[in-house]
């Protein structure tokens, strides 16, 4: 049983589904964490070298573009494998503690409801804004093997098509669901008891006020490490920065129970919390170490 954390960081090589069980009632101060989409391999079984080998296929995997594979299971899947993570989400975090979960866009509603269901109170969808690149495809190779069509005929209807591609726009942003664990009494009674459940209008990405659209380009990840970590669903420090700070104070305890390859371990070690994480792939785990364990702060 995690009893206090006395040490900057405890990283887990382990299911979060039995560590989180580790960990005692209220004692999380915010939960930030990117879990399986369940889209295209990336769900409980994740296959991590077979999806970056149909990922280096021009973002294809399964012969179609990262995501484009629509199956309404998709959404069912990830919502029953949420919905009792949410629920050691819930018990684990303290009164009025945040909970900030990143999803696919066409998935979200599936991250929100397993939240609800468990419940967190819904604040927000927050959205990572950032230049994607544009995977929608013609259908120009379809006709040209369709042996019932005659060349005339193809050359017509690829003609008629021209410009019209698979439903899919450039993706532009990620979504974050925003949930809250009911605060107990006034926000000023909650704060005092348990340090939060209020954020911190002084943190800005851009000078302004803070807002739901955070806009951080992919590209700042090359330059966040001095080492390249190869991982299909990274995300930039800066942006798990701008939300530890947004939401928890110094020294308080950030939780991610899928750490990957630990960039929010290093966000909130960056920023002076403290970090706890579960990985349960050993290659990512040994990364975690070692990128925690050579960091400065």
């Amino acid at each position: 049983m995690i009893k206090n954390i006395n040490k900057k960081f405890q990283i887990f090589n382990q299911d979060c589904a039995e560590g989180l069980k580790n960990i005692p009632d209220d004692f999380i101060d915010f939960i930030v964490t990117d879990p399986p989409y369940f889209i295209d391999g990336m769900g409980d079984d994740w296959d991590d070298e077979g999806l970056n080998k149909k990922k280096s296929k021009s973002g294809v995997v399964g012969g179609l573009p990262v995501g484009m594979k629509f199956d309404r299971e998709q959404g069912t899947r990830l919502q029953k494998f949420l919905e009792p993570l949410s629920v050691e989400f819930h018990r684990v975090l303290k009164p009025g503690g945040f909970c900030i979960v990143f999803s696919q866009a066409r998935l979200y509603h599936r991250t929100a409801m397993a939240l609800d269901l468990a419940g967190f109170e819904i604040r927000d969808l927050l959205g990572w804004k950032y230049e994607g690149q544009a995977k929608a495809f013609s259908q120009d190779h379809f006709i040209k093997k369709d042996k019932k069509l005659s060349e005339k005929e193809k050359k017509d209807l690829i003609l008629q098509m021209e410009g019209l591609k698979t439903p899919q726009l450039k993706p532009q942003l990620e979504p974050m669901t925003l949930a809250q664990k009911p605060k107990i009494g006034t926000f000023v009674q909650n704060w005092k008891k348990y340090g939060v459940g209020l954020l911190n209008t002084k943190e800005s990405l851009d000078g302004k006020f803070p807002g739901t659209i955070m806009e951080v380009s992919k590209r700042v990840r090359q330059n966040e490490s001095d080492e390249k970590i190869q991982h299909i669903t990274i995300k930039p420090v800066i942006l798990i920065s701008h939300l530890i700070k947004l939401f928890t104070q110094k020294n308080q305890i950030v939780l991610d129970p899928f750490a990957g390859s630990g960039s929010h371990g290093i966000a909130a070690l960056q920023n002076e919390r403290k970090f706890i994480g579960f990985e349960i792939e050993k290659k990512y785990y040994d990364i975690c170490l070692r990128r925690f364990n050579t960091l400065k702060t």
